[in-house]
């Protein structure tokens, strides 16, 4: 594993059920700001060993082919989600 596929899985671990963060802030709290398709990468490679479903587009979009899943993840968590996006809290 490389330094910053160490430090996304660090970042994505610490995350706690009902946690949202973008792709973005993985990245910059990772160390690598701007490498968000970087994280979105390695999540798509992951598969379940990182909680995927914590993580959305810097405009709260779902992943891709998975919103059900990704929606229904969220949603048990306590996270309201509309028309396959996140809903920003006030």
């Amino acid at each position: 594993m490389t330094d910053f596929q160490d430090a996304v899985g660090a970042v994505l671990c610490a995350l706690q059920p009902g946690d949202v963060v973008t792709y973005g802030e993985v990245a910059t709290e990772a160390g690598r700001p701007g490498a968000a398709r970087a994280v979105g990468a390695l999540l798509a490679r992951a598969g379940e060993d990182y909680p995927w479903w914590r993580v959305v587009t810097s405009a709260g979009r779902l992943v891709p082919g998975h919103e059900r899943e990704h929606a229904r993840r969220l949603r048990a968590e306590g996270v309201t989600v509309s028309r396959g996006a996140r809903r920003r809290r006030h």
